[in-house]
């Protein structure tokens, strides 16, 4: 049976602050370095760093050899502590994240070791490449063309968890590593749920599609100094100009050439639960009913929640005024231990003479007033609604509003649809006919990071991994 050796580290610059870790594989005969790992995390805390680093280890170790012995050596007591079975673990955001790594190898497979931090220099060096490599709006990336290291780093999820959690999302992603893999998810027309018009004018009488725009204490000292620079990829940046209330604005994509523009503030777009409306596929705006979340609703925000407590990178929650969204956003705060606070500038449009109407009736009362409706972002429906139009002027201003108030922070945004595309078709310069051609799920995550120059970065987009069984 082979061993490994699985050094792992993480820290927060600051507590919680900026945040990465760094993970090493090697082999327990011959010391051999196997497998590297690295990770921005955004903003999180030693802890959620310092357990990131096991898992990425552990799980890296995992993809060389499922059935290899593996000692785990860290600089965290705490994690070695609580891991071993001697310390209680306290916090909430701390469980999942231990349950998860005990479930990487069978019971008994892995043993854990306390050693000073000067023993455990290969992975704290990782650890600080990664936030080094953050700082800068950038990737940690392997060096040359390990392929094989590589490899390991996509088979124990680490690369696709990257695009996630350096969104402080999810990643995440929002969430999980599985939900960080859904990054870049086909666009197109595909009828879900409520709250919209069709992904394509001549769509058949009743396929509606949606509105576009939709503690634990760190052990002593466990704080990182900036470390060495080197094997970061830079990623690429779509962008606005910084403060700028114009929808329209933005400057042409391009690689962000500014030395160090700190963490971004990173939005985490969730699509509120399913309500009644949404298998009936009925425009459902702020002018309607307001209905509350259905059962499935409500169970689509437990499991968001706990998806995103096991990112543990969410620091606010802002939702919008309308029932459905304030219900999610109680749901998922709670589990996130934090307060809710309403923004009346991410309430959907108001669909006018439609909220309630599938779009089928709408082109059978309507034909003239929706032909126009798709053609022009400027038009209005039925009964002096919301044109697309006002509501991206609205949505750009309170974007920089947010923006302004949350620098440096990782926010997650309860709101629509119509708003979540919005900002996903802003941050891409897009025009507003793409917003016909985003498909966006009930509960569904997505993510946007704005740094200071103004650039925006769309880091996830629709992921739905943590609904499925």
């Amino acid at each position: 049976m082979r061993e490994f050796i699985v050094e792992a580290d993480g820290g927060s610059r600051g507590n919680p602050g900026p945040a990465g870790y760094g993970a090493v594989v090697s082999d327990a005969v011959t010391g051999e370095t196997l497998a590297e790992a690295a990770e921005y995390l955004g903003v999180a805390t030693n802890n959620v760093a310092e357990y990131r680093g096991l898992l990425a280890g552990l799980r890296a170790a995992h993809a060389l050899d499922p059935t290899a012995r593996v000692h785990v050596r860290m600089d965290s007591k705490l994690v070695v502590e609580q891991m071993s079975g001697r310390w209680k673990i306290k916090h909430p955001d701390m469980k999942p994240l231990a349950a998860e790594a005990n479930r990487v190898f069978p019971p008994g497979q892995v043993t854990y070791e306390w050693i000073p931090r000067a023993s455990n220099a290969h992975a704290d060096r990782l650890a600080n490449e990664a936030m080094d490599a953050g700082a800068r709006g950038e990737q940690w990336s392997a060096t040359g063309d390990d392929v094989e290291a590589e490899a390991i780093r996509e088979a124990a999820g680490t690369a696709a968890a990257r695009v996630a959690a350096a969104t402080g999302e999810a990643e995440a992603g929002a969430v999980g590593d599985a939900a960080a893999a859904a990054v870049g998810r086909a666009i197109g027309a595909v009828p879900v749920g409520d709250e919209g018009p069709p992904a394509r004018p001549d769509s058949g009488a009743g396929e509606t599609r949606e509105a576009p725009s939709g503690a634990d204490r760190p052990a002593a000292g466990e704080r990182r100094p900036s470390g060495t620079t080197g094997r970061q990829l830079p990623g690429p940046t779509t962008s606005r100009p910084a403060g700028s209330g114009s929808a329209e604005q933005s400057q042409a994509p391009g690689w962000s050439a500014a030395p160090d523009l700190g963490t971004p503030a990173t939005f985490v777009l969730l699509r509120h639960g399913e309500t009644p409306l949404t298998p009936q596929k009925r425009f459902s705006g702020s002018g309607g009913t307001d209905p509350s979340l259905s059962d499935a609703g409500r169970e689509q925000a437990r499991r968001v929640a706990e998806a995103l407590a096991r990112r543990g990178t969410v620091q606010a929650v802002v939702a919008s005024p309308l029932a459905r969204t304030r219900e999610t956003a109680r749901i998922v705060a709670a589990r996130l231990g934090l307060d809710v606070t309403v923004e009346e500038g991410i309430r959907e449009t108001d669909f006018g003479a439609w909220e309630g109407l599938t779009f089928g009736e709408v082109r059978e009362r309507h034909p003239d007033d929706l032909n126009a409706w798709l053609a022009d972002p400027e038009a209005h429906p039925t009964g002096g609604g919301e044109s697309f139009a006002e509501t991206a002027v609205r949505i750009a201003a309170t974007r920089d509003k947010l923006v302004a108030a949350h620098a440096g922070r990782t926010v997650l945004l309860v709101t629509h649809v119509t708003p979540v595309k919005t900002l996903i078709r802003l941050a891409l310069g897009a025009p507003p006919e793409s917003l016909f051609r985003m498909e966006l799920s009930a509960a569904s995550l997505s993510a946007v990071a704005y740094y200071a120059d103004g650039n925006a970065s769309v880091r996830l987009f629709n992921d739905t991994s943590h609904l499925r069984p």
